[in-house]
């Protein structure tokens, strides 16, 4: 039976916007007795069958934490392999995404990427500005806590400029300057790998996220897991500080 004929999912209620912290392609490859590389490249294949599934499924935006901010602290190899891994993934599925009508977006400081990467993530987007499909954005270079930081600096230069009273600002003003201004509030927030923590991921945006963690590392993680994860986010009552009796009411 194809995944989307799933009785069990209901097609109405799958979440608009879903962030994936992808953890675990390291101890993936350790496992096997492999270099930590190959188990970045068998976490490309998950990207490429989650992404596929994600939009079938009719999510409008998926969210995955590609490369943090604290990543570069890593052996100068295996940045250099994840740079290379990035561009070949662009390169490599540029045509599909073009074919599936998904648009690539990014978060983050791109600009810390080497010359070569940040022209051919910039080379996608471009080419998929005008895909009406899902957004796919791969967080780049990305700190949450800097993302606040940066959304900070530009309210203040705001208020410099007389644009707007400190006594104004309000969750939307800080909203509005964030990366993900332009995306879907955050529904859903899975990680792979058991680690139960955020990583300074989507702080802002998981304030009222369903959080889903799974045991699994990222090269084993496909279309049935996800589906795993988008079920439990249907069996929960997002309550957004209501009763359950509020909830229920409105919903009569």
């Amino acid at each position: 039976m194809d995944f989307c004929e799933k009785p069990d999912l209901d097609r109405t209620r799958i979440p608009k916007h879903i962030g994936i912290i992808m953890d675990g392609n390291g101890r993936w490859a350790k496992k096997r007795f492999l270099p930590r590389i190959a188990g970045h490249r068998e976490g490309v294949k998950a990207v490429d069958r989650v992404v596929s599934h994600a939009s079938r499924l009719g999510v409008k935006a998926l969210t995955l934490y590609s490369f943090s901010l604290e990543n570069w602290s890593r052996p100068r190899e295996e940045v250099n392999a994840l740079m290379m891994i990035l561009v070949e993934f662009l390169e490599r599925e540029l045509a599909r995404m073009l074919a599936e009508g998904i648009r690539l977006n990014t978060i983050g400081h791109i600009e810390d990427l080497p010359r070569f990467a940040q022209e051919r993530v910039k080379l996608a987007v471009e080419e998929t500005a005008n895909r009406k499909g899902m957004v796919l954005t791969l967080a780049l270079s990305y700190s949450s806590r800097r993302e606040i930081a940066d959304a900070a600096q530009a309210l203040a230069h705001d208020v410099l400029a007389g644009k707007i009273s400190p006594s104004e600002i309000d969750e939307s003003d800080i909203s509005r300057n964030l990366n993900t201004s332009d995306l879907p509030d955050l529904d859903l927030m899975i990680r792979t790998s058991g680690e139960l923590r955020l990583s300074n991921y989507l702080l802002w945006q998981a304030a009222y996220a369903e959080l889903y963690f799974t045991d699994l590392y990222w090269p084993d993680f496909g279309e049935e897991e996800l589906e795993k994860a988008i079920f439990a986010y249907q069996s929960r009552v997002r309550k957004f500080g209501l009763t359950e009796d509020q909830i229920s009411a409105r919903e009569v």
